[in-house]
């Protein structure tokens, strides 16, 4: 007959090869959910656009945040990571990301909403690229599963310009 320990041992590789296969299934059914998340992002100020003495160039502005990532949750979400980021080139970088606004977003429940705020970091150019530039405001969402990969997309919104002369 088998000892205690070998039918110890047989039990807990059996309830970890079903503990294994059911985080399988869960991370698999991810891939069958379509996410269609909307969101729009306002400038309703530019409170000030200004030359900093190091010659860097900085704007601070209000925004209206809305979005509707409730589409984003599934049974195996645990928590959404998102944030709003200025996008625009420059002669030295052909992609230049600032990150204005982030949050977590702990569940459904909250996946809706409406921020009306500053940006939370400061919008600061290495330099004096930015009068009268072109750039896009981009919402970026980072998908935190309870078991699996994680998934990452984005929203473009663009038409976003900077003002000529410094305020």
């Amino acid at each position: 007959m088998h000892s205690f320990g070998h039918r110890a041992n047989a039990v807990a590789t059996f309830a970890v090869t079903i503990l294994a296969a059911m985080c399988f299934a869960a991370s698999f059914s991810d891939n069958f959910n379509t996410p269609a998340p909307t969101a729009s992002v306002k400038i309703l100020n530019i409170n000030w656009f200004q030359k900093e003495a190091n010659g860097n160039d900085e704007v601070s502005m209000t925004l209206n945040i809305s979005a509707d990532l409730s589409s984003l949750f599934t049974w195996n979400t645990k928590q959404v990571f998102v944030f709003v980021a200025a996008e625009y080139e420059t002669p030295q970088n052909a992609l230049n990301q600032v990150s204005l606004w982030d949050g977590i977003i702990p569940a459904k429940e909250h996946a809706k909403f409406l921020i009306h705020t500053t940006n939370k970091y400061r919008f600061i150019d290495q330099g004096s690229n930015l009068k009268g530039k072109e750039f896009n405001l981009t919402m970026h969402w980072h998908i935190m599963p309870k078991t699996g990969k994680m998934f990452a997309d984005k929203i473009v919104m663009t038409g976003y310009r900077l003002p000529e002369q410094y305020r």
